[in-house]
């Protein structure tokens, strides 16, 4: 594993009104590493990875990603171009095809000629394996290749860390596998990634580090093989049990 932290949380807090969504969350993750951060809904996952790349403002702490902070002049734009999120649902454009929505970010944010972004796209298309969908429009797709598509649209943009806020709870259960077999291929490259999921499975097969959260605190980390034989919290054995029995 590569020292090189690419992501440093430290002291993070976050309110919605009178509900506390963080509370003094400290995490730090290296070049290349990958972890699951799971927990009960409302525990603060998908608020911290949603801080991470500014969509969420948090309250007080920092955030720094990849030597770059957040409240830096111009942070958050900074941050967004070594970042890639997918998120639960596609976020995908309905009147653009699949490979327009590909091109759209190279062309803007990175100034590639129209050419080149769509030889960018297609090289994504086929390593989420469906190009043959390039020229379709986002409703023609199944749930799980509109996630694909998504993937693919992030990696278009060359980041250095790519975010998943529990990519496949919004997909049937038969389309999920091929979106966690495109997230595993990911990680097997070497992708710095974090992922909010409750699949266990993909956790177990990838995870360098998981991290449970609960009530806006980080209650555990540790291996995958360490936390499914012996949680150390409660709160992490009883969430082990109910996500296992299904």
């Amino acid at each position: 594993m590569n020292a090189e932290r690419v992501i440093e949380i430290s002291s993070l807090n976050k309110s919605f009104g009178d509900f506390k969504a963080l509370k003094n969350v400290d995490l730090d993750v290296s070049l290349g590493e990958r972890i699951v951060i799971c927990g009960p809904s409302g525990s603060g996952k998908s608020t911290l990875i949603r801080c991470v790349n500014g969509l969420e403002h948090y309250d007080s702490g920092s955030i720094t990603v990849d030597g770059i902070a957040l409240s830096a002049p111009r942070g958050v734009e900074r941050v967004r171009a070594e970042v890639g999120m997918v998120f639960q649902q596609f976020n995908l454009f309905p009147h653009l095809s699949v490979i327009e929505n590909l091109t759209l970010g190279p062309m803007k944010a990175r100034g590639l000629s129209r050419k080149d972004a769509e030889a960018l796209a297609m090289t994504y298309l086929e390593r989420v394996r469906i190009p043959e969908q390039a020229l379709k429009r986002p409703r023609d797709l199944s749930g799980g290749q509109q996630q694909r598509v998504a993937i693919a649209r992030s990696l278009c943009m060359k980041p250095k860390i790519m975010l998943f806020d529990e990519p496949t709870s919004a997909l049937d259960p038969e389309m999920i596998s091929e979106v966690l077999d495109v997230m595993v291929e990911l990680a097997q490259e070497g992708m710095t990634m974090l992922v909010v999921t409750h699949e266990m499975g993909f956790a177990r097969k990838v995870a360098d580090r998981m991290v449970f959260m609960d009530g806006g605190e980080i209650v555990e980390t540790g291996t995958p093989s360490t936390v499914f034989e012996a949680p150390k919290s409660q709160r992490f054995k009883t969430f082990l049990d109910k996500i296992l029995q299904h």
